[in-house]
């Protein structure tokens, strides 16, 4: 089975792919940018397209990549979603399908929103995640409002 055809829990989408150089490419519509396709890609193309064509989430809203700093290391989050007064609202840390979802990937995410302090902290493998609030209470990610 090839990435292509491997099902995540969001629903499936029209994915752009390409091949180049003998690497197959996606395109993030949030960058605007053909990136490799790796499982983690995978996961996150198919997330943010659920974030803007399930949850309603303006595109305009999420950030992806974006470096932050961690007591002098610098480290990149995976997507973060912003709130319309432009503060982050979501932090998400995506990860590949077979990876599991266990105490140091949420200890990761969470780690990383020390610095950016959302609302919201999600985890996801394509296949479950795991929400918690800003009281680190266990909830659904939220549709935009």
């Amino acid at each position: 089975m090839t990435l292509l055809n491997f099902a995540l829990k969001y629903p499936p989408f029209n994915v752009r792919v390409k091949n180049s150089n003998g690497n197959t490419l996606i395109f993030d519509s949030i960058r605007k940018k053909w990136l490799v396709l790796t499982p983690e890609e995978w996961v996150r193309q198919h997330l943010i397209n659920y974030l803007v064509h399930v949850k309603n989430y303006p595109a305009s809203l999420i950030a992806i990549e974006k470096e932050i700093a961690l007591n002098d290391i610098k480290k990149r989050f995976d997507v973060v979603v912003y709130n319309s007064s432009l503060l982050p609202h979501i932090l998400i840390e995506c990860k590949a399908p077979y990876i599991e979802l266990d105490l140091s990937v949420i200890e990761q995410a969470l780690r990383y929103n020390l610095n950016l302090k959302s609302e919201f902290v999600m985890i996801t493998n394509g296949l479950s995640d795991f929400v918690v609030d800003k009281n680190n209470n266990v909830t659904t990610l939220p549709d935009y409002h």
